[in-house]
Formats: C-alpha cells, structure tokens, sequence
C-alpha cells in the first residue's frame, strides 16, 4: 500500500547502536526513509548506519548522550544540517539498572536511568520538534514498556521500579505531546514492547546474576507469555514503519502493546 511509503523521509532513530534501535532503522530504511542513527557509541551507530545504507538513503551516523541538553541540542543541528529535515523521530535510546526493590534502590541508579529513560525523550522531542513545525509536521515515536503498564514482581526482583516509573512516564508524556501539537499536523504514539530478546538492555542485570538465576529469570518470562517465547526485534519494525507513514496519519496520543499476549493474561 503507498500509505506506508517513506521515500523523501528522515527518520531520526535514538539509541540504533543495537537491538530495537537497530531495528527500527533498518525497518525505517527499507520503507524508504533516510535514516539519522543515534547513539551514545559511536561506533555501533556507524555500524548501524553501514547497515542501512546498501539499500537505502544514505543513513547518518551522530554519537550523542540524550541526557545531556547540550549534547541533544548538537544531535538535533547536525541532523537537520545533513538531511535539511526531521519527519520521523523515534525515542527509542535507553537502559536498565540491576533489579532491586524499592528500599534496596539506590538513589544514583534511580536518577541515571530516569535521566536516560524519561528526561532523554523529553530533551530530543523538544530539539526536534521545531524541525517538524518549519517542515509542516511528523510523527513521533516513543518507546514505552509493558512494564510502565503493568508491574512485575515473581517473588525476586525481575525489574526495577524506576524503570517502571520512567516509561510510564513516556506514556503520559506522548499523549500531551499529541494533544499539543495535533493541529501542528505533528502525531506522537508509543510502542509498549514486552519482553524481547536480542537486545543489549538486559545486559546489566545478566552480568549480576548467576546463570542458574539467569534460566530461571527465562523460563519464567517464556511460561507466563501466552505465545510462550519472546520477540525479536525485527517484529517491531512493520509497526514502527505503520506509526511512521501516511498508513496511521488520524492516529495520535495512543499505546500499541507488542508482547506476545502478556498483558491479556
């Protein structure tokens, strides 16, 4: 169908290094869009970028910190010097700390993933949002969490409240942001994953447990999704082209759940 063409798009993807980041960009790449590949390691972002560009636009590789104002504030220049617009963004960059219950938090992991989870898409929304408004408008593309929906606790720490916190917050920001610049002709949906694999974000908590707690942690997450497997990431990306394109263009302020049937349980 031409509504889900991206040809003559920008797509500025944060955190593409790796897992759904990468994803989304190849995804976004294949429908056409020319492909802004943002991250914090450069060189995953330059290996993304190689990635895409064989078969499609000329994919952009920026290393930036979306914690930091400044840094975001040079993201957003630099893209919008290379491909003279922004169509398409996806906030997508983010982390986890070690899971641990609310009074065994501590307060430096709560402020650093808020930081990165929350504060990070607040920061590159409102740096590319006047690149959307001179150009007549775009869509914004968030990435939430079942777990911002639903808590999670079976009986040991799986995930940490302040990741919880932070994309739940994600949800509320995106319907404000919706809501404010609907008649912008700018959308803003989120995509909340369930549990995927192939992605770096578990990293931290695997280096922390022992691997019998690790297949344990697995079996767990595999017994309780009604498809009885995670995703992968490549799953998201016909979403993410949808929420993109022209295809969903009287769609805005709204939560698609991609989880295996988790939240249906």
């Amino acid at each position: 169908m031409q509504g889900f063409d991206l040809g003559g798009k920008v797509a500025l993807v944060t955190g593409a290094g790796s897992g759904l980041g990468r994803a989304f960009a190849h995804g976004l790449a294949a429908a056409g869009a020319r492909v802004v590949c943002v991250d914090r390691n450069r060189g995953w972002a330059e290996e993304t970028a190689a990635g895409v560009r064989p078969g499609a636009n000329d994919a952009v590789a920026i290393e930036a910190d979306v914690a930091d104002a400044a840094s975001v504030t040079a993201m957003a220049a630099r893209a919008g010097e290379a491909c003279g617009r922004i169509d398409i963004l996806v906030n997508n960059a983010g982390i986890a700390t070690v899971p641990q219950r609310v009074h065994e938090m501590p307060v430096e992991d709560w402020d650093r993933l808020i930081a990165i989870n929350l504060r990070g898409v607040f920061l590159c929304t409102r740096a590319v949002l006047p690149v959307m408004l001179a150009g007549g408008g775009g869509s914004i593309i968030s990435i939430a969490s079942i777990i911002g929906l639903v808590g999670y606790y079976p009986g040991t720490p799986a995930v940490g409240a302040n990741y919880a916190a932070a994309k739940a917050g994600v949800v509320g920001f995106t319907r404000q942001v919706a809501i404010e610049y609907a008649r912008d002709n700018i959308r803003a949906n989120a995509i909340a994953p369930g549990w995927h694999g192939g992605t770096r974000l578990g990293d931290t908590r695997r280096a922390a447990l022992a691997p019998e707690a690790i297949a344990a942690f697995e079996a767990a997450i595999r017994s309780q999704t009604p498809m009885g497997r995670r995703g992968t990431p490549d799953e998201l990306e016909g979403l993410a082209v949808f929420l993109a394109s022209d295809a969903s263009r009287y769609i805005t302020g709204q939560v698609f759940v991609q989880d295996g049937g988790w939240t249906a349980a």
